[in-house]
């Protein structure tokens, strides 16, 4: 058990979209094409995000469409980045004034 839960610790985020990156291969890169641990290849590449001007709420869109792709049910998977996405780092400086 002690295994499974640092296995889960070691698990990086995408800081975008919130996809597990189990596999390096899905790590994003930065400007010099080196491998980062922040983001995602579909969220960022080459030192950019692919979609820059994609807003919060896009964003759930798009996850939700996916997640709902691999099983989830549509509320569920809406509830669970409602959950989660607002904390990640591209999105914290966006909601960071909110009930302020």
């Amino acid at each position: 058990m002690e295994q499974e839960q640092a296995q889960q610790e070691e698990t990086l985020l995408c800081q975008s979209c919130g996809m597990p990156m189990h596999d390096g291969e899905l790590l994003g890169s930065d400007a010099d094409g080196n491998k980062i641990t922040e983001y995602c290849m579909y969220c960022y590449e080459a030192g950019e995000f692919k979609q820059p001007d994609i807003t919060l709420q896009g964003m759930t869109d798009l996850c939700t469409g996916y997640m709902v792709e691999e099983g989830m049910e549509e509320i569920s998977a809406r509830k669970v980045l409602a959950d989660t996405l607002p904390l990640l780092k591209r999105w914290s400086n966006a909601t960071g004034s909110i009930g302020m």
